[in-house]
């Protein structure tokens, strides 16, 4: 069984910071590109940040230089580093795998709630 768990959400202020976590397990993390999603309120789920096989790292305009996605293989586990962080990053955010046009697993998300 494939398995994608999401940690790190919750409260926090504008201009703070959380660092997501997603372990991933039943799969060889490897030879996965990894992947953040979010789903803002009322809204469609967007990609935020990626990153390759190699290590090459793609991020949405909206969060370019203050996210930051990162990946450990030996914990099989990729990071989403969130700095600076505004109201309007406030979402469910989701863990994605996948093998191109072959495979896909999400996570189940988790809250992150930037709030005064």
């Amino acid at each position: 069984q494939v398995q994608l768990v999401e940690s790190g959400g919750g409260l926090v202020q504008p201009g703070g910071s959380l660092r997501l976590s997603c372990a991933a397990s039943g799969l060889i993390f490897s030879g996965y590109a990894m992947a953040w999603y979010r789903q803002l309120p009322g809204k469609q789920r967007e990609l935020v940040a990626a990153i390759s096989t190699g290590y090459i790292t793609n991020y949405a305009d909206s969060v370019k230089g203050r996210f930051a996605i990162s990946r450990d293989n030996a914990k099989n586990t990729v990071y989403l580093q969130m700095n600076s962080l505004k109201p309007e990053d406030t979402a469910v955010y989701y863990c994605h795998a996948s093998i191109y046009l072959l495979r896909e697993y999400w996570g189940q998300g988790t809250q992150v709630t930037v709030s005064p």
